[in-house]
């Protein structure tokens, strides 16, 4: 792997998997790779050559894509980077000035090491960072 940070992957937030499949199955070809339960979420991904795009579907209406829904409707939850050293990434942003929702690296989608950035202080935008 490269020292350089890269897109891993696109996370989209939808209310029903099989509706948000149709397009990347059936007008791009692409081919789910099977679906995980994490965070109370249903995941598909989809490759998309070393980057991807994950599906997000609420298993539970009170977890992080089931509130996401509710405020703001489907479309895009988060960007995540993929980095060399997580640790060494999150102390980056502590020493930045960067608010975290992740303090600590927890288990994510395919057990990947995974930390939250809060969208407050990356424009908007929540950011997942992964090894």
């Amino acid at each position: 792997m490269t020292d350089r940070p890269r897109i891993a992957h696109v996370g989209i937030a939808v209310h029903d998997l099989e509706t948000a499949l149709a397009f990347y199955r059936d007008v791009l070809g692409l081919v789910p790779h099977p679906p995980e339960a994490v965070d109370g979420a249903t995941i598909v991904n989809l490759s998309f050559g070393e980057s991807a795009v994950e599906l997000l579907a609420p298993t539970d209406p009170e977890g992080p894509i089931g509130r996401f829904l509710t405020r703001r409707g489907p479309g895009i939850h988060h960007i995540c980077y993929r980095v060399a050293d997580l640790d060494h990434a999150l102390q980056a942003c502590r020493d930045a000035g960067y608010q975290l929702i992740d303090e600590v690296p927890r288990r994510g989608a395919a057990g990947r090491k995974i930390a939250f950035v809060h969208p407050k202080s990356t424009a908007g935008i929540l950011l997942e960072l992964t090894e």
